[in-house]
């Protein structure tokens, strides 16, 4: 790993699934009026960093928002930062999932039908290992629970420790290493919120 890498990982703006709480892995949904705004409120945030690459999921609530921050036109779609593949569980909310399967966890159990918790911690690892080639500033545009794994995994923890990490829509959050100890990943920023304009 580079010890001058430094992530500025952003969750895409609000969507009508993200308001409801509904699971969204892959259906592919637009943001809100409301998610747009909060996207282009992140611009200031990001427009005088000097990226070296910008990284987007797949899905359109995540390439919006980075278009809408102002860096949509450099980005590359890295089909790894998809959100959880959420199986027969997608479009349901976790409050009902429980009343069917009672204690039930995605980060856990994962999903009948998706993705189990090893595959989705699988895919952070081959792009933290992937970006663990390169230097400098990155932007990287995905989704709430993908996000906290990678976060979790970047800083060496399994993912069930994911459940204590929480990400509101068009979030910027930032990973990178310990200055005085540069063999070790920091979560330097988490959660940070721009007021929308």
């Amino acid at each position: 790993m580079s010890a001058d890498l430094r992530l500025y990982l952003v969750r895409h703006g609000e969507t009508e699934w993200s308001l409801s709480g509904q699971h969204t892995g892959r259906s592919d949904i637009p943001l809100t009026g409301h998610g747009e705004d909060e996207a282009r409120a992140l611009a200031p945030c990001l427009r005088d960093i000097p990226f070296s690459d910008i990284l987007t999921s797949p899905r359109q609530r995540a390439r919006r928002t980075c278009e809408l921050a102002g860096l949509g036109g450099t980005a590359k779609v890295e089909p790894d930062l998809a959100e959880w593949d959420y199986g027969e569980y997608e479009g349901r909310r976790s409050t009902d999932i429980r009343k069917e399967r009672p204690g039930w966890m995605v980060f856990r159990d994962g999903c009948p039908g998706g993705e189990l918790p090893e595959r989705v911690a699988d895919r952070a690892d081959r792009i933290i290992t992937r970006l663990g080639a390169m230097h400098g500033n990155i932007a990287v545009f995905s989704h709430g629970q993908f996000s906290c794994v990678f976060a979790a995994r970047w800083i060496g923890l399994p993912i069930i420790e994911a459940r204590h990490f929480s990400l509101g829509p068009a979030s910027l959050s930032m990973l990178g290493y310990d200055p005085a100890h540069p063999e070790v990943p920091v979560i330097a920023l988490w959660n940070s919120v721009p007021a929308a304009s």
